[in-house]
């Protein structure tokens, strides 16, 4: 009985270390991942002037902040915006086209909405407005965050916005 238990343990093993293996090979990291649906390495042909802002210090106490990013298209052709993407789910994204209107809000990857079909035209600006919600993770979410919207067109190509905050409480 003794060679079973034996085979039984040494095959465990095995499993356990061929699922950390093919875990390692998948990326296995826990930080807050831009790796979604519409990552794509090529940039984007829409510019915008800033794409970093720091809150600084915020308190959960005083809810949502938000952060307006200016979009152009700087080419002759109009362009599609394929799909807009958060990193987190206590982050949303909205589009304000030219026209005024506002599309979204738009989420993480596999969480909510992704897609989009909105054209930003020849020589025209949008705004992606972020708005995050430091109480989404409760009492634990305090301390420094970072967090990534991105914006992809048809082409493929993304631009990628980030914002920081440290969260009190």
């Amino acid at each position: 009985m003794k060679p079973k238990i034996i085979i039984l343990i040494v095959l465990v093993c095995l499993v356990i270390i061929g699922l950390m293996f093919w875990g390692y090979e998948k990326g296995g990291s826990t930080s807050a991942s831009v790796q979604g649906v519409f990552s794509t390495n090529k940039e984007s042909v829409l510019s915008a002037p800033v794409t970093f802002y720091d809150f600084g210090a915020i308190s959960m106490k005083n809810g949502d902040v938000t952060k307006d990013f200016t979009i152009t298209n700087s080419t002759s052709t109009d362009i599609a915006i394929r799909g807009i993407e958060t990193s987190c789910m206590c982050t949303d994204a909205l589009l304000v086209l030219s026209d005024g209107s506002t599309k979204g809000p738009f989420g993480m990857s596999g969480m909510g909405r992704t897609t989009t079909n909105e054209i930003i035209k020849a020589g025209e600006s949008g705004i992606v407005r972020v708005v995050y919600d430091p109480n989404a993770h409760g009492p634990a979410g305090v301390g420094s965050i970072n967090r990534f919207v991105m914006v992809t067109d048809a082409q493929g190509g993304m631009l990628k916005f980030e914002i920081k905050a440290v969260v009190t409480p």
